[in-house]
C-alpha cells in the first residue's frame, strides 16, 4: 500500500503542495463532473479553472448511484451520463485539457473495476496524477487497496470527522498525495456554516500525519474557504463550482478567482 514515504516523489501533487508550503500559501482544490454541463463546456471548464487559480483539479467520473454526493453533484452526474460520458470519456477530457496543475480522478469503485486491470496505468498515461475512491475505506479490501496504492497514482484517502486518532493514523499511512478531511457528516453540498468542531478535528488529523490535509464537503464561499484553510493545508470546493458552471462557465471562473483571493489574503 501507499504510505507517507510516497510523498518523496516526482508526483505533481507532491510537487504542488511542496511549492505551496514554501510560499506559505494554501491549496485550492476544485471539483468538476466530467461531461458537465456538456462535453465541450466540461473541457473549457477544466482549463478555465486552472487559469483562474485552482491548484489541483478533481475530475469526477459520473456514476449512476453517487451515494456520497448531494443533489447538485448528483444532478450533474445524471446529466453527464445522459450525454454519454464514461470513465474512458473522462480520461479523454483530461488528456485534451493538458493541464499544468495536478489532476485527481474522483470516482466510485464500480467504474474502476469495470475498466479492468490496466485502468490505473491508462489513467496515468492520460494525465491523471492521483485517485480518490469514495467507497473503499481502509481495511475494506486489502487486495484492491494494494492495487490502488502500488500504482504510479497518488492514493487520496478520505477521513470522516468522527474518526478516532488511531484510525486517522492508519488511513494516512495507507494513502499519499494529501488527506481529504470531510468537514461534516452527510453528503456533499453547500452549507450555511462550517462544523463548529472542524478546528479540533483538523488539528487531530494534522497530528496524525505529515501528509497535507485538505478540507471539503460544504465549503462553498470565500469566507468558509478562508476559515477552513486556516486549520488545514487547503480546501476542496465542489458543489458551488458545479452549480455555478451549470448557470454559466464564467460564474465558475469568477467564483474560483474570488476563492483564490480569499485564500491568498
Amino acid at each position: 500500500m501507499a504510505s507517507e514515504s510516497a510523498t518523496i516523489s516526482s508526483n505533481k501533487i507532491d510537487l504542488r503542495f511542496d511549492s505551496l508550503r514554501s510560499a506559505s500559501r494554501k491549496a485550492l482544490v476544485c471539483y468538476v463532473t466530467a461531461g458537465h454541463p456538456d462535453r465541450a463546456r466540461s473541457l473549457d471548464l477544466m482549463r478555465g479553472l486552472a487559469d483562474s487559480g485552482a491548484d489541483v483539479l478533481e475530475v469526477g467520473v459520473p456514476f449512476s448511484d453517487p451515494i456520497a454526493d448531494g443533489p447538485v453533484i448528483q444532478q450533474s452526474s445524471q446529466e453527464a451520463l445522459a450525454g454519454g460520458m464514461t470513465l474512458d470519456g473522462a480520461l479523454e477530457l483530461v488528456t485534451e485539457a493538458a493541464l499544468d496543475i495536478p489532476v485527481v480522478l474522483f470516482t466510485y469503485l464500480n467504474p474502476l473495476l469495470a475498466g479492468g486491470d490496466g485502468i490505473l496505468a491508462k489513467s496515468r498515461a492520460a494525465g491523471v496524477d492521483g485517485i480518490l475512491v469514495t467507497d473503499l475505506p481502509v481495511g475494506a479490501d486489502s487486495e484492491l487497496e494494494d492495487w490502488l496504492g502500488s500504482s504510479d497514482l497518488a492514493f487520496i484517502r478520505l477521513v470522516a470527522p468522527t474518526t478516532p486518532l488511531e484510525r486517522m493514523k492508519e488511513i494516512a499511512r495507507n494513502g499519499s498525495g494529501f488527506v481529504y478531511l470531510i468537514s461534516r457528516l452527510g453528503v456533499t453540498g453547500a452549507q450555511q456554516h462550517l462544523a463548529a468542531d472542524l478546528p479540533e478535528t483538523a488539528a487531530r488529523l494534522r497530528a496524525a500525519t505529515e501528509l497535507p490535509v485538505c478540507v471539503g464537503f460544504g465549503v462553498s464561499n470565500p469566507a468558509q474557504a478562508r476559515a477552513a484553510a486556516a486549520v488545514a493545508d487547503g480546501v476542496v470546493i465542489g458543489s458551488a463550482i458545479v452549480h455555478a458552471a451549470a448557470e454559466r462557465l464564467e460564474n465558475a471562473f469568477a467564483l474560483t478567482r474570488t476563492l483564490r483571493s480569499a485564500l491568498d489574503d
